[in-house]
């Protein structure tokens, strides 16, 4: 595999992990005594989940620019 699918794969696995860390705050947070830190849990794989996205955004992006900068210099 090569670098962009092991982001889309990294992506989609971060993607469950928030998921599941979704319903366990959820589930943490309706008991009698909520553990309150537990609602900061999500956030790791948030900010994972930000930064492959941006990642993955770009992509299609970037490649026009490369055929661009290819084909003015004549590649």
């Amino acid at each position: 595999m090569n670098g962009n699918k092991w982001v889309r794969q990294i992506h989609r696995w971060l993607a469950i992990a928030f998921t599941v860390t979704v319903i366990v705050t959820t589930v943490a947070l309706v008991q009698e005594e909520p553990v309150v830190w537990v609602s900061y849990v999500p956030l790791l794989p948030l900010a994972l989940l930000l930064f492959t996205g941006l990642y993955l955004f770009v992509l299609p992006h970037a490649a026009k620019w490369r055929s661009r900068r290819d084909t003015a210099r004549g590649k």
